[in-house]
């Protein structure tokens, strides 16, 4: 009888440490996928003084777009939770958006080489973000439904394992945004 309740307690025991490890692992997978997001965001602020240093000398007066892109920018590098940096995100996309349109006005601009490859090099930065969110969201999803599942629900709250947060869009990012050069010009 006695070596029941032992053979019994260490299969528990036994359990409760497969099933931390298995939350240790699924954090870990989801911290790495975030540091993958930020890598992607850091490589695209890295892009943009180039960019708009490249498109300042073409088009000085368009003074707003560039502060613009400076602003979020730095926004986007203040930011430290998956939601204020998906916002930051945001803005900061439909400001190179904004700067996309004036470089429409140039077209030296457009047949600059620097300002060819950089737009290259942003739009793979781009879809590496995109890739990046995905793969955090997904590993998200996997860490968030191990927190939620019986039995792994006991341990995650015995241990303070949490849900985490999704990497989303900001509210109205669905919409494209809107580019008007004419309102400031009196």
């Amino acid at each position: 009888m006695l070596i029941g309740i032992v053979v019994v307690a260490v299969v528990i025991v036994i359990a409760f440490m497969s099933s931390y490890n298995g939350f240790v692992s699924e954090e870990e997978n989801v911290n790495q996928s975030y540091s993958q997001i930020q890598n992607q965001l850091q490589r695209r602020m890295d892009l943009i003084p180039n960019l708009v240093n490249t498109v300042k000398g073409y088009a000085a007066h368009e003074e707003k777009v560039i502060k613009d892109i400076s602003d979020a920018r730095a926004q986007l590098a203040g930011a430290e939770s998956p939601a204020s940096q998906a916002k930051a995100n945001d803005q900061l996309s439909g400001a190179l958006n904004r700067l996309l349109a004036v470089s429409e006005n140039y077209p030296d601009l457009k047949a600059n080489q620097n300002f060819t490859q950089l737009m290259d090099e942003l739009a793979g930065t781009e879809n590496r973000i995109a890739v990046a969110r995905r793969d955090y969201n997904n590993e998200v999803a996997s860490y968030n439904k191990k927190v939620k599942r019986f039995p792994g629900a006991i341990v995650a709250n015995a241990f303070g394992f949490h849900e985490k947060e999704y990497f989303q869009a900001a509210a109205g990012a669905d919409k494209a945004p809107t580019v008007d050069f004419n309102s400031d010009k009196k």
